[in-house]
């Protein structure tokens, strides 16, 4: 081997054994559903449900949210897997790679442990190359993990179960290689997550609008790489095309981390560092202000990213209402007449308002991630210096806990103003406002999960705990039905919960919004003292 290579077998072997318990829960927590879902869902829907949710994905609004919609003229279990399944699973297999490449190269080399390392005689393409290979062993696990538990339940042809697992991998492996790009251009482990996942937030928009633009995807669904692997065609008529193009990807990506490696010091990223003011304002000599000015850049990309999306979203208002119109059985029921252009717009305005609760959802993980920076002050004692001056405890937690709130409140704001302005040209410039309105009524519920991010700080645990609720809300909101999860677990679902246009209308429920920030509230208070009485960890 190599001298450059030196020490890879070793640091590889490091890095599995730190991650011998994270990579197992992800394929297994993965695997588990993927069984659960194949097995419980024909139990549920039976031959008629199933097509009756063909036709669902024959809307451009189920396109976007799901899949392309290959085979929906005989829809069958192994079909709807891998059109409605395939894609959510492609995001989680995604975040999981990334993480896993930028933790083991640009964290490392942050906390100052790759220089140490360096000192011993390991090669300088050794980390990058033991991250990749622990990446490569990790999507493997996923491939044959979830491969294995589609066989397990019946699907068939086995070939296609076995695509559907290697399909995710693939996956896996394009977006943990482009972790290792963005960890050779950013000086920080932070902006180095933050780019790959926008790459993976605008691979996820390009195969949702591909996808509802025409039946079987457009070519923005093929710019995708989540859309390569639904593009397969598993269970349907499987292709090998989008494989080559995932190979290819890999292999580009994976040459552009090495060459970008060798051009840039230990601790160094390659794009500039924008220098600071030599004297701090006003404002950035308060806490509130430092806290504002830290997560300004966060807020900013989240808020853009959400606009985008929202926008795209809104533009399906007019198929919406083109397919609404070519349903007229429908509309009988629902009691509408399609010659009526102010009722119709109200019934698709009404139907475009159900995309808020997935907006209030993203918007949640930027709330429940409102600790994570006051962790790493505290790993790197940034927090002892902080509270060894004038600075209270309760407001340390206090005035991070008030800009995420404030944050997610204006990102609820973004999201509905991008979807009144997408749907706009179909039902009125008055969707704008409405959505917005309508998006803030789960502003109290995101309060909550900031606030018990803050309290599993103030108890000096991880967030592991709280990823997981949201995860499950999240499966729960949009598949429980679906899962036939039990109705008191579905009902106890928090984001189905709130009536947020009907709140707009001034005609819905207040009692949930009220129990929220209620719940918000003493949630912070916790935060606040439990914090007062731990010791720190640092």
């Amino acid at each position: 081997m190599s001298h450059t290579f030196a020490g890879t077998g070793r640091l590889a072997a490091a890095m599995l054994r730190a991650d011998r318990i994270r990579i197992p829960v992800w394929v297994l927590a993965m695997a588990a559903f993927v069984a659960y879902a194949a097995a419980g869902i024909p139990a549920v829907m039976g031959e008629e449900g199933l097509q009756a949710r063909a036709e669902v994905m024959k809307e451009p609004a189920g396109a976007m949210m799901a899949g392309p919609g290959y085979g929906i003229e005989n829809y069958t279990i192994e079909i709807l897997m891998a059109n409605e399944m395939l894609g959510m699973f492609a995001v989680a297999v995604a975040i999981m790679s990334l993480l896993l490449v930028v933790r083991h190269t640009r964290a490392e080399e942050e906390a100052g442990r790759t220089e140490l390392v360096r000192a011993a005689p390991v090669g300088r393409f050794a980390q990058l190359t033991a991250a990749l290979l622990v990446l490569l062993a990790a999507n493997a696990a996923v491939a044959v993990g979830l491969g294995a538990a589609m066989v397990a339940v019946g699907m068939a042809p086995t070939l296609d179960a076995w695509v559907f697992g290697a399909a995710l991998g693939g996956v896996g492996l394009v977006f943990g290689t482009t972790a290792a790009v963005t960890s050779q251009l950013s000086a920080n482990s932070r902006a180095a997550s933050g780019m790959a996942g926008g790459l993976l937030g605008a691979a996820y928009v390009l195969r949702a609008v591909g996808d509802a633009q025409q039946p079987g995807g457009s070519a923005l669904s093929w710019l995708s790489p989540i859309g390569w692997a639904q593009q397969l065609r598993v269970f349907v008529d499987l292709r090998p095309e989008p494989a080559w193009l995932a190979a290819g990807a890999v292999v580009v990506l994976s040459g552009t981390a090495y060459a970008l490696a060798a051009r840039r010091d230990v601790g160094a990223g390659l794009l500039p560092e924008r220098r600071g003011r030599a004297r701090a304002s006003a404002a950035g000599r308060t806490l509130l202000g430092v806290t504002i000015r830290l997560e300004r850049p966060r807020l900013i990309w989240w808020a853009v990213g959400l606009y985008v999306f929202a926008a795209l979203t809104g533009s399906l208002a007019g198929p919406m209402a083109e397919v609404m119109g070519e349903q007229p059985q429908l509309l009988a029921v629902l009691g509408v007449d399609p010659a009526d252009e102010e009722a119709m717009a109200s019934l698709v305005s009404e139907a475009m308002g159900m995309f808020l609760m997935f907006f209030a959802m993203a918007v949640a993980v930027y709330a429940a991630a409102a600790a994570h920076r006051l962790r790493g002050d505290e790993a790197e004692f940034r927090t002892e210096l902080a509270l060894s001056a004038a600075v209270q405890r309760a407001w340390w937690l206090g005035a991070p806990l008030l800009v995420s709130v404030v944050g997610s409140a204006l990102l609820l704001v973004v999201a509905g103003v991008g979807l009144g302005t997408g749907a706009a040209a179909e039902i009125g410039a008055g969707a704008v406002g409405e959505f917005a309105l309508a998006a803030l009524a789960y502003a109290p519920l995101l309060a909550c999960w900031a606030a018990a991010a803050m309290l599993l700080y103030g108890l000096g645990r991880g967030s592991a705990v709280l990823w997981a609720v949201l995860g499950a809300a999240f499966v729960i909101g949009m598949y429980g039905s679906l899962l036939d999860v039990p109705a008191a677990v579905q009902d106890a679902e928090p984001f189905g919960m709130v009536e947020a246009m009907a709140l707009a209308g001034g005609d819905g429920d207040w009692t949930p919004i009220w129990w929220a920030a209620a719940v918000a509230a003493v949630l912070s208070a916790a935060a606040m003292a439990l914090f007062r009485r731990r010791d720190l960890t640092g």
